[in-house]
């Protein structure tokens, strides 16, 4: 994994700092606030949501930290399964302004290779400036390409392929096609929506669709077999941190330093991994002397809770130290 990940995470935040300069405040936080109503699972693939150089910078200073992070925690899952591989290929689908190619290259030392794929050329543009910006060189050597995405979508074969915050945009056929063409292109596959019950939705039916095209899953089901939650009573999402940037206190009229992204996602390959034996679902609960996990474990043994007691030593230190969506027990 790289060491370089804080670093990239502080440059992406300074990048994005300077994008709203010469914007007018009112403006920036219009742009945002129109966004956010229509941009998510209401418009048309052949419609633009995102129109100019101005509703970009907004939206990007807006969300792409949020994104990066989710993206980041959902790479780190696959990471800690293949911790022996790196891609030297990406493609990343429907990538906009980029922020699933940053957080690739904040987890893996390279790839060598980076393809975005998005219809919206001013994300595009924005995307490549952005990159340019970036002490990375696999950033600054990123390729930035055009492309309808849903049906008909033709991929690059690639050693990794993600798809972030796409599927909700999406009509259904044209997402049953998206992950299809994935799944054929990808030695592995990385998929990730909001962590709303409809987003985990997507990512529980694409799952099931990797599985079919012959992939195994390497994060975060300790298993390739069904999900042992109950539809309409729970869902599968995880969280990551996120420092809050002015614009999101303006928009958002918050005063904290920071907002949790919820997020659902999941990773696929072609090669061996080594999934987590156990999955924790939920934040830890601790107690005076206890800590209850909550639990998906190997298939069979479905969702389960877990006391972990001061009597059991090192391991209930280890349970004070976890947090949700990593594995559990801890490696050795």
């Amino acid at each position: 994994m790289n060491a370089s990940a804080p670093t990239s995470a502080e440059t992406l935040r300074r990048t994005l700092g300077g994008l709203l300069d010469g914007l007018p405040p009112k403006q920036a936080t219009a742009a945002v606030e129109r966004l956010i109503a229509s941009y998510r699972g209401q418009t048309p693939t052949d419609a633009p949501v995102l129109r100019d150089r101005s509703d970009v910078a907004a939206y990007a200073a807006y969300r792409m930290p949020a994104t990066f992070e989710a993206v980041r925690g959902a790479l780190d899952g696959l990471a800690e399964a293949a911790p022996d591989w790196a891609p030297a290929s990406h493609v990343d689908v429907g990538g906009g302004t980029g922020s699933a190619t940053w957080a690739v290259d904040a987890t893996w030392d390279g790839p060598r290779e980076t393809t975005v794929l998005d219809w919206a050329e001013p994300a595009l543009a924005l995307g490549r400036e952005l990159a340019a910006a970036s002490t990375s060189e696999v950033l600054r050597a990123a390729a930035w390409r055009r492309a309808v995405i849903g049906s008909g979508l033709t991929l690059p074969e690639a050693d990794l392929v993600t798809v972030s915050y796409v599927l909700g945009e999406l009509t259904a056929p044209a997402r049953t096609a998206v992950v299809a063409e994935a799944a054929r292109a990808g030695q592995a596959v990385v998929l990730i929506e909001p962590g709303t019950p409809e987003g985990y939705l997507r990512i529980r039916e694409a799952r099931d669709q990797l599985i079919e095209a012959g992939l195994h899953i390497a994060a975060p089901c300790p298993h390739d077999g069904t999900c042992p939650i109950e539809v309409g009573q729970d869902w599968c999402h995880f969280s990551a941190r996120v420092s809050r940037s002015s614009l999101h206190r303006q928009v958002k009229g918050g005063s904290l330093p920071y907002e949790d992204e919820k997020f659902s996602y999941v990773a696929a390959t072609r090669f061996p991994t080594e999934p987590a034996a156990s999955r924790i679902t939920r934040k830890p609960q601790i107690r005076k002397g206890l800590v209850l996990l909550e639990l998906c474990g190997p298939e069979g043994s479905g969702l389960t809770r877990v006391n972990v007691t001061k009597r059991q030593g090192d391991l209930y230190k280890a349970a004070r130290d976890v947090d949700w969506g990593q594995a559990w027990p801890p490696a050795p």
